[in-house]
């Protein structure tokens, strides 16, 4: 469900926090003392429909509780699928489970990504490494108070320096989708070796993927990582879209609305790798023609099984899910299936901003909202089939 790297990683935190030293009461780890103040931010009190959302300007602004943490005032976030589903209740089963006593579950703000400028730091933050006043890229793990408000509390191996070469609006929107790509490709799918080693461009010479959903966030995040990489890809979307993914590189694009894609697709021979970045799900691996060593898919049931039926019967559930298809599959002499998630890892930073330095990746935006207009950018991501990312600017 989470990598081994992630549980370590929030583990690690979790004991940094509670063995800080206090005096009269007061946890020392910060560089300089913050006044109280308030701060702007969309927020829920329960799960529901957006009509649960709330806008505020009294917020209370988050605390450092670590040495290794930071304060972020943002400038500019994205908006992604999983901050809608969490608003209706999607995997806070699990997620309370991984939140310490220190964290309530209500009000909850979501947003994963986001683009700032450090304001506090803890004493564990090297100022070699990063200083108050540095313009940072971050990404918040999806257990964590989220970033759609003027402030937001992250752990240093959740953020970096801001790419120079780019906008603050575009590097608002890379993280969560680029790492949930990356993810997928690297970590579970191991394009090019283990966790997509930062080595010279060009890993995947040789290889060919499909990416299903190409037009959206992950997809459009995905095709760039495999054409930087050499790989030979091809591609779905809708019609509307298939000049905007022609125009990123891609050679093979196929509109899913023509009946005979699937056929087409078929003549192109058996893929090392196909990425399901439009929710199809593992079920539609067993449905389709096409060959393949791997079909990765990040519409995993593993959360929603939890929510619905708890931890034991969700998992035994989520157990037979895998082996059923992965049997299905062997019996279709297809190759493995599997579930691809968002991992909030340094290695996966780095080796975004590598691409970005290197002008190989750029995110593509749909619309760019106002703060005030949080609500319409949500509805916008509800209604699906977006092209690129939504991006909110707090300015």
């Amino acid at each position: 469900m989470y990598s081994k790297h992630y549980i370590r990683l929030v583990a690690q935190q979790l004991l940094i926090g509670r063995s800080m030293s206090t005096v009269s009461g007061v946890p020392s780890y910060s560089r300089k003392v913050r006044p109280v103040s308030k701060m702007r931010g969309w927020q829920i009190h329960s799960y529901g429909s957006l009509d649960e959302v709330q806008y505020s300007e009294s917020l209370k602004m988050p605390m450092l509780t670590s040495p290794n943490q930071l304060l972020v005032k943002i400038t500019a976030s994205s908006v992604n699928p999983i901050d809608v589903a969490m608003i209706k209740g999607y995997g806070a089963s699990v997620l309370n489970t991984l939140r310490c006593s220190s964290q309530i579950e209500f009000p909850l703000t979501v947003g994963r990504d986001f683009c700032g400028e450090i304001v506090q730091k803890g004493l564990g933050v090297s100022s070699r490494d990063l200083d108050i006043g540095d313009e940072v890229w971050g990404v918040v793990p999806v257990h964590q108070q989220g970033c759609h408000a003027d402030y937001v509390v992250v752990e240093r191996y959740c953020l970096s320096k801001k790419p120079e070469n780019l906008r603050k609006i575009d590097s608002s929107a890379v993280l969560y989708a680029g790492l949930t790509a990356w993810s997928g490709l690297y970590i579970t799918g191991h394009l090019g070796g283990v966790l997509g080693a930062i080595s010279p461009v060009g890993g995947g010479r040789g290889k060919k993927v499909l990416v299903l959903g190409s037009a959206g966030g992950v997809g459009t995040l995905a095709v760039q990582i495999l054409l930087a990489e050499g790989v030979e890809v091809y591609a779905t979307c809708s019609s509307d879209a298939v000049e905007s993914i022609q125009n990123l590189g891609v050679p093979y694009v196929i509109d899913y609305n023509d009946p005979t894609h699937v056929e087409k697709l078929a003549t192109a021979g058996k893929f090392d790798i196909i990425l399901d970045c439009a929710g199809k799900g593992t079920e539609y691996a067993t449905e389709v023609p096409w060959k393949f060593e791997q079909y990765i898919t990040f519409n995993s049931p593993v959360l929603k099984n939890i929510d619905d039926h708890g931890f034991a019967t969700g998992m035994y559930q989520n157990t037979m899910s895998i082996v059923r298809n992965n049997v299905v599959s062997a019996n279709a002499q297809k190759g493995l299936v599997k579930w691809g998630y968002f991992v909030p890892a340094p290695q996966g930073v780095a080796y975004l901003q590598k691409l970005i330095e290197k002008g190989k990746l750029l995110p593509v935006i749909e619309k760019i909202f106002s703060f005030e207009q949080v609500l319409e950018a949500y509805a916008r991501v509800e209604a699906k089939h977006l092209r690129g990312k939504i991006v909110i600017d707090y300015n």
